[in-house]
């Protein structure tokens, strides 16, 4: 930035002596070097500022490149069948269900004139029954 070398600084120094004088010096040197500190502190945060613009403006370069690249995979892969086309499955699994199901007891029927029914020589084997939910 300022391309100050060691002669421009001898002359400066220099020229602050007679001017400022010997006695102020030290004073003088505390004022600019809380001024270049301050310059310093100024600059680390409009730099910082501006990397994270830099960092947000690739962020969403990238997310731009990931969703074009996801959208690329998605139409070259074929789709998994949604819920409304597994509905008629659903539905037909559940008829199946139900037309093995026993028959309902006839409103009369008692526990023993059923078991009365069946053959006394034979055993059902016992199957949990799941509750079918409605469709």
């Amino acid at each position: 930035m300022f391309d100050i070398g060691a002669p421009e600084l001898l002359v400066v120094v220099i020229v602050a002596i007679f001017v400022i004088g010997p006695k102020d010096m030290p004073m003088a040197l505390r004022t600019v070097g809380r001024w270049v500190g301050k310059m310093r502190k100024i600059s680390g945060h409009f730099r910082a500022g501006l990397d994270a613009m830099v960092r947000e403006a690739e962020l969403e370069d990238m997310e731009k490149k990931w969703r074009e690249q996801n959208e690329a995979i998605m139409k070259a892969t074929p789709s998994l069948p949604s819920a409304e086309e597994m509905q008629p499955v659903k539905s037909a699994s559940a008829s199946a269900e139900d037309a093995a199901a026993p028959p309902a007891k006839a409103q009369g029927a008692t526990p023993d004139t059923e078991t009365k029914a069946e053959p006394a020589g034979e055993e059902k084997p016992s199957e949990p029954q799941l509750p079918l939910s409605p469709p």
